[in-house]
């Protein structure tokens, strides 16, 4: 029996275990909504901007495992997307995005929302399609998921032309796929694996660094086994937060830029790095010159393209993070039956000296709110049984050093583009994808106005998201970098008109919640939890916090900028006075 291409797109989603997109309607796609109209066993989110259809389906695949899909229409429809697909690509999210297009006649004639889409995202997606002909359609949909979850997952996008969702064909199921030219490889190579292993050995102060190729790996037991084994310290990357147990006595946090001091000084002084599903992105490695000087490099990726990329490696192994570091686990135990407790104790010993000397840390005050405290009133008060996702600047950072993230698939954050207006879609998508589970949104005042709109989306779907507003009046993060390295000559970073978020919030049929003192952050997040709706908390803080440590852009990640206590700058100010 003969087919549409409408019947063939659906049946080919649920095919591959779709459950929910994320989507916009508009004319070319109209025959596909008008399908989904009588379906019951796909669900279309209906978000307020394509941006957010994307960013949603986003979190939903990190939070999920599985590959997120969005479908818009034609040309500008089309066109809002490639922020979201841009930031799932950088951070390897694997993704299905249905773009409309027009008639394949019409393709090339400047017709009405006509836009080469498939042009503008071949630099940000895995891959891309034209479908020109009903035929292939089926095919296509199951080769588009196969590279989206294969190998390093990524964003591909499928254009779907009007004529090919309204013609008709008798459809062919592909029951599995093959591609000549895509075969990643999984399989470590059974040498380099030997020689991680004896480097290992000998090692006198290794460290783990493990990225968001963990995660997505499903590696994050095999990486704890490796390190329960042989007592080497794991920091984890931005994106492999929660890769590794937060409040274990191995992690050191997050190294890099904002990453801990024990972390960063740990990379510069050891001998050995381990880095797993991580592609030693600037802000981790800061001055490459000067980077771990001492340390071999052992590099696991799936993707070859990743290793020797930025740094000088000296065993690279390409495959599968959860078979490589369960194949090291083996090689590891047979390489030798050393007491590894007691080589690694005078290692161990230094990195908890630098954890005393300079902890994470921030001055607390009864007058008014700092940030950091809400972040950890946050984990408190959930006991770290949540989903966070972080829209990007201060809020994230924060996010990223006062929460503890045990379990992976906990934390949702654009990390290779930093794209202000992630957080809240993501958190929708997450929300959606677990129904029984706490999720918050820690953002920005001026990253929440990025994709605020998508609070309908919530609200109608009766998903009771939660999001965390450190409200400072100030695009954060650049006003930091200008006050430190321009003369706090604040160039357009004031937030000069800030809605009242309460306001924005209720106008939405939400719930607005506000804490302007220390003493309302715990009654705020209380009342915010207990609430079965969307919920804005909207926290009046510090306007002058800044994130620490933090390294200068071109510095050595170990020449860090650290907090200066009150009294100590006070001492300063006088001492300049008196000159």
């Amino acid at each position: 029996m003969k087919k549409t291409g409408s019947e063939i797109f659906l049946e080919s989603l649920k095919r591959q275990g779709v459950k929910h997109i994320f989507g916009y309607p508009g004319g070319v796609v109209l025959n596909i909504f008008d399908m989904l109209y009588d379906d019951k066993n796909i669900e279309l989110i209906l978000t307020r901007h394509e941006q957010g259809a994307v960013h949603a389906a986003d979190g939903y695949a990190r939070s999920t495992g599985k590959p997120g899909v969005a479908l818009v229409t034609s040309g500008p429809g089309a066109t809002n997307t490639v922020t979201g697909i841009a930031t799932a690509s950088m951070d390897s999210i694997p993704m299905v995005v249905f773009t409309g297009q027009v008639p394949t006649m019409l393709i090339g004639n400047d017709a009405f929302q006509e836009a080469d889409i498939v042009g503008i995202t071949r630099p940000c997606t895995k891959y891309n399609y034209l479908v020109k002909d009903v035929s292939d359609l089926a095919e296509t949909i199951a080769e588009a998921f196969h590279i989206a979850t294969t190998g390093r997952p990524g964003p591909v996008l499928i254009d779907l032309p009007k004529d090919v969702s309204v013609g008709k064909v008798e459809p062919v199921y592909p029951s599995s796929v093959k591609i000549r030219s895509f075969n990643p490889t999984v399989e470590g190579n059974p040498w380099m694996i030997k020689r991680a292993a004896h480097e290992i050995e000998k090692s006198k102060k290794p460290v783990i660094i493990a990225g968001g190729g963990v995660i997505h790996s499903e590696a994050s037991k095999e990486l704890k086994q490796l390190a329960e084994l042989t007592e080497i310290p794991v920091t984890t990357t931005l994106m492999g937060l929660g890769a590794f147990p937060g409040t274990h006595k191995l992690f050191l946090g997050m190294p890099g830029m904002h990453g801990t001091y024990y972390a960063n000084k740990a990379i510069q002084a050891s001998d050995l790095l381990i880095s797993v599903g991580m592609r030693f992105d600037d802000r981790v490695t800061g001055k490459i010159a000067a980077f771990a000087p001492n340390a071999k490099i052992i590099h696991v990726d799936i993707d070859p393209t990743s290793i020797r990329k930025n740094v000088r490696v000296d065993i690279p192994i390409v495959g599968d993070a959860k078979r490589i570091l369960a194949d090291m686990v083996a090689a590891v135990k047979k390489e030798t039956k050393k007491q590894w407790g007691e080589i690694r104790k005078s290692w161990l010993k230094e990195i908890n000296k630098w954890k005393k000397q300079h902890p994470l840390e921030y001055e607390y005050s009864d007058e008014v709110i700092k940030p950091q405290f809400v972040i950890e009133k946050l984990y408190e008060l959930t006991k770290g049984n949540a989903i966070i996702s972080t829209e990007v600047g201060q809020n994230q950072m924060w996010a990223a050093q006062f929460f503890k993230y045990n379990k992976p698939r906990t934390w949702l954050s654009s990390g290779g583009l930093g794209t202000m207006g992630y957080g809240f879609p993501a958190a929708i998508g997450a929300q959606l994808a677990h129904p029984n589970k706490i999720v918050i949104d820690i953002a920005g005042d001026g990253s929440i106005q990025m994709n605020i709109q998508e609070l309908a989306t919530a609200v109608i779907n009766k998903l009771p998201v939660k999001v965390a507003i450190l409200n400072n009046r100030y695009l954060g993060m650049v006003r930091q970098w200008q006050e430190l390295f321009f003369k706090e000559r604040y160039s357009h970073t004031g937030l000069d008109v800030v809605p009242d978020f309460v306001k924005v919030a209720e106008a939405y049929s939400a719930v607005g919640l506000r804490a302007e003192k220390p003493s309302e952050v715990e009654p705020v997040i209380k009342e915010a939890l207990k609430t079965k709706a969307p919920v804005f908390m909207d926290f009046v803080c510090d306007w002058k916090e800044k994130v620490y440590p933090m390294v200068p852009a071109g510095a050595a990640i170990d020449e860090m900028l650290l907090l200066e206590k009150e009294e100590k700058k006070e001492k300063k100010r006088k001492l300049k006075a008196v000159k």
